[in-house]
């Protein structure tokens, strides 16, 4: 009598046996723990701009987190979110959204307060201790962007560190001139020439900031905030999408300019 080698015998029952059932009740505590920021806890989504995941087809689902975490699929908050999970995390999730109804009409999902809630302040009298050290154009959305750092993120970046507890970035945000074909109008710098300030960006850190921020999405203790012209904080803005963005940059202490700050700050 033949038999098969063991190593084959192995393989084809591989082939042959079927995949273990996925666990809902884990796709379930993974969606509250990190996908509800966004897609909602129940997967209808927090904002018209972000796809519902309730009742979409399970290998739909599977397939898309597969192609965000290869980078076959581009989106910056996927991107960085989709390669901190495990294969069984995206079954697992894929199983759980299926399984729930569509969301109908124009439903939406709160947002979490962990995510919304930022301890940020705006920095009264910022162009007397700030630096200005970077200003970017932002053909897009038609902006000119300035950004200022105050002493403890210069002293950081003037010695080659990472930028510490106490470090506050904030950004004037521009509306630009437009011309009679509605283009920004560029200035003898390069620059869009500025209309109007529109409102401020920031991000800060300090000691526990980021503890109530789901490790998937903490960005060690930064927090971010959007800065009304009254100098309020904007109320009902989801810091996932800015944490989301900014955890790959860990390496660079979560800031997209460091490389800018570090040459102002070591002139």
């Amino acid at each position: 009598m033949n038999y098969l080698k063991p190593a084959l015998a192995l393989a084809i029952a591989a082939l042959v046996e079927p995949a273990a059932a996925a666990d809902v009740e884990a796709g379930k505590a993974k969606a509250q723990q990190v996908c509800a920021a966004c897609h909602g806890a129940n997967g209808v989504s927090v904002s018209d701009t972000i796809p519902n995941l309730a009742g979409q087809k399970e290998k739909y689902i599977s397939a898309q987190l597969k192609a965000f975490k290869d980078g076959k699929r581009k989106n910056a908050m996927m991107n960085a979110i989709a390669p901190q999970l495990k294969d069984d995390d995206v079954a697992n999730l894929a199983a759980f959204f299926s399984g729930l109804t569509g969301a109908t009409g124009t439903a939406k999902s709160d947002l979490l307060a962990d995510v919304t809630r930022t301890s940020v302040k705006f920095p009264e009298n910022y162009a007397d201790s700030f630096k200005p050290y970077t200003t970017i154009n932002f053909e897009d959305r038609k902006q000119v962007r300035v950004y200022y750092a105050n002493p403890v993120a210069l002293k950081a970046a003037k010695e080659g560190k990472d930028l510490p507890d106490g470090s506050y970035l904030l950004v004037e945000v521009y509306a630009a001139k437009l011309d009679a074909d509605k283009k920004p109008i560029k200035g003898a710098d390069g620059y869009y020439e500025r209309e109007k300030l529109a409102f401020w960006t920031a991000m800060s850190r300090e000691p526990g900031w980021g503890k109530e921020i789901p490790d998937i999405l903490r960005n060690e203790d930064w927090n971010y905030a959007v800065i009304n012209l009254d100098k309020t904080i904007k109320g009902g803005v989801n810091q996932a999408e800015c944490l989301a963005c900014h955890k790959p940059l860990d390496k660079e202490s979560y800031t997209f300019t460091l490389k800018q700050l570090k040459e102002v700050a070591s002139k």
